[in-house]
């Protein structure tokens, strides 16, 4: 056994994010069969995702303030700290903080058969479907 080694703090690419937003990489395979990712996400104030989707679906835990996430039927949720979001393989989501307030969430997730697939990125949402009015 061996105490990991410290990651730094990286700020996420614009292409795949709106707003401010950090990751801190927690857990990343070190075995060519480990397929297991966790991650510690801080988004500022009504900062969020592009449309994406997870080959092997993906576990949210927010652990601070208060997440929104949605998806392509214009359902939008709200989840609170200590609430886990499940999202099933291939199903678009977004996820971001609410417009008032910091949050942060453990994203848990598996690499996919082929690692180009475990996080497929797609357009930017609009402000409609951040908002939840869209459609």
């Amino acid at each position: 056994m061996n105490i990991e080694p410290t990651a730094s703090t990286v700020k996420n690419p614009p292409e795949q994010f709106w707003g401010d937003v950090w990751v801190d990489t927690i857990a990343a395979p070190h075995e060519p069969d480990q397929r297991l990712t966790v991650a510690l996400v801080c988004f500022a104030p009504g900062a969020r995702t592009a449309w994406h989707s997870h080959a092997r679906g993906q576990y949210v835990r927010v652990t601070q303030g208060i997440a929104r996430f949605g998806t392509r039927d214009g359902q939008v949720v709200e989840v609170r700290p200590g609430q886990t979001l499940y999202t099933p393989p291939g199903q678009d989501h977004w996820h971001g903080a609410s417009p008032d307030c910091f949050m942060e969430h453990l994203a848990i997730l598996e690499a996919g058969d082929d690692p180009a697939t475990t996080t497929i990125w797609k357009e930017h949402i609009t402000d409609a479907e951040y908002e939840g009015s869209a459609g």
